[in-house]
């Protein structure tokens, strides 16, 4: 019978730590405090209810310059905001202006500083080890999907479609 209590306990310990375990990542997100090239301070929770992406991007990565076009289509969906991060730019944060708007970037921009620097803005976010690297923001406010390389809008579209459905209370 002590057997019995015994395996009951643990099994109730392993579930509530399961339990807590699942709290703990259902957390939201860090409400990141950028601040855009042009001087506006942005949060995630202004866009409470769309869907965001951060993507990262350096001046000399080709790879970034590549999904341009995606990135651009993505921000013009009404329920979606792309947030372009320019990193390891060097001193000048024009930089990241200028190579945004030489390679027809049309979301919005952040220059993030060096990947180096404890205080680059990735931090707030998630690591980078390459370029490009970008993390998807349900319309809740969590980090719903880490995407190493380029952003593809097919793969993207066919997630957040099944997110959809997996949540059909959640804000949209």
């Amino acid at each position: 019978m002590k057997s019995g209590n015994w395996i009951k306990r643990a099994l109730l310990s392993l579930a509530l730590v399961a339990l807590v375990s699942q709290s703990v990542f259902a957390e939201k997100a860090i409400d990141f405090q950028f601040t855009e090239v042009n001087g506006k301070t942005l949060h995630l929770s202004d866009y409470r209810g769309k869907w965001v992406l951060v993507n990262f991007w350096a001046p000399w990565c080709p790879l970034c310059w590549a999904e341009t076009t995606t990135l651009n289509t993505l921000h013009k969906h009404r329920d979606f905001v792309v947030i372009g991060v320019g990193l390891d730019y060097g001193p000048e944060e024009s930089t990241v202006r200028a190579t945004a708007k030489h390679h027809d970037l049309e979301v919005i921009t952040v220059a993030g500083g060096a990947r180096s620097d404890s205080n680059s803005v990735y931090r707030q976010v998630g690591p980078v080890d390459f370029f490009p690297t970008s993390y998807l923001y349900d319309p809740t406010g969590e980090i719903v999907m880490f995407i190493p390389g380029q952003v593809r809008e097919d793969r993207l579209q066919a997630f957040m479609e099944g997110w959809k459905r997996e949540h059909p209370r959640a804000r949209k």
